[in-house]
């Protein structure tokens, strides 16, 4: 699947079958994450990749439906950086459109991750000085969402709004 096949395929999925994924899909897709444009090419970010169904069970406490994910790719961040949160979005973006490529789902945690920071971040060794931007679960969809997105015109403004 190409880029942008890819893009326009991307949907949030939580609703995934259990089956493990090949270690060296995840590292494909973490290595999305770590090509990602950063500011003054800072690269400031870590990824911990959880398989374990243990650490999984602990970690669905952000959100129920992620006990079937394949794996949770934790997204960790310097914050002494300038721009952390706008690289961080930028790989988890990478990361979500690799997943889909390769035909797996995925979902960005967002609000469900930063309220239990603290306790995410003791229960992966991440250390004090850096924060946990999301969680990413990733697995094989049960079925891919078919939400529709607003068409281009609606969105598309030239020169001025």
């Amino acid at each position: 699947m190409d880029a942008l096949e890819a893009i326009r395929k991307r949907r949030s999925v939580r609703n995934y079958t259990g089956e493990p994924i090949p270690r060296a899909d995840l590292e494909t897709i973490v290595d999305a994450g770590r090509l990602a444009a950063s500011g003054y090419n800072r690269q400031p970010w870590d990824f911990i990749v959880v398989t374990d169904r243990s650490m999984i069970e602990k970690l669905k406490i952000a959100a129920q439906w992620m006990e079937k994910a394949g794996a949770i790719i934790a997204v960790v961040l310097d914050p002494t950086t300038k721009y952390w949160l706008e690289d961080g979005s930028a790989a988890v973006e990478n990361m979500l459109i690799a997943a889909t490529a390769l035909g797996y789902g995925s979902c960005w945690l967002e609000g469900y991750t930063l309220p239990l920071e603290s306790q995410f971040k003791a229960l992966l060794g991440v250390p004090e000085d850096k924060r946990l931007l999301t969680l990413v679960p990733i697995g094989v969809p049960v079925e891919w969402p078919t939400k529709e997105k607003k068409p281009l015109e609606q969105v598309l403004h030239w020169e001025r709004f």
